[in-house]
């Protein structure tokens, strides 16, 4: 099994512990923001069209903070193989992911191919 050297995947291990610390600071300000996690609100009698617009910033809140998990996942994850060594590997098909990809996507495990089934 072919490995990058310890040289290469020091600097990625660390970009990926950057990202991670990112994602969980934005997951805290969103979740921050959330219309529905003031307390104020349950105690408040808003009219209805304030709490229309406190569902639709519930809403938003949600889809932003499900993204950032499945970044942080995917970051949780590289991380991971890093560790055990098989960081670059394809974790479906075990081939070698290509370098181009991992330099755009540097937290994924999967190669282009396999990607490409799993989206049919």
């Amino acid at each position: 099994m072919v490995t990058f050297p310890a040289k290469v995947i020091e600097p990625i291990g660390r970009f990926l512990r950057r990202e991670e610390k990112k994602l969980v600071k934005r997951k805290k300000e969103i979740t921050k923001a959330d219309p529905f996690e003031d307390v104020r609100r349950l105690s408040d009698n808003a009219a209805a069209d304030a709490d229309a617009a406190e569902q639709v910033g519930h809403e938003r809140a949600r889809a932003m903070r499900d993204q950032v998990d499945r970044k942080l996942i995917q970051v949780k994850k590289a991380l991971t193989r890093i560790k055990i060594g098989k960081y670059a590997i394809c974790e479906k098909c075990g081939q070698m992911i290509d370098t181009d990809r991992l330099m755009i996507m540097p937290e994924t495990t999967v190669c282009i191919k396999c990607e490409k089934k799993k989206e049919k």
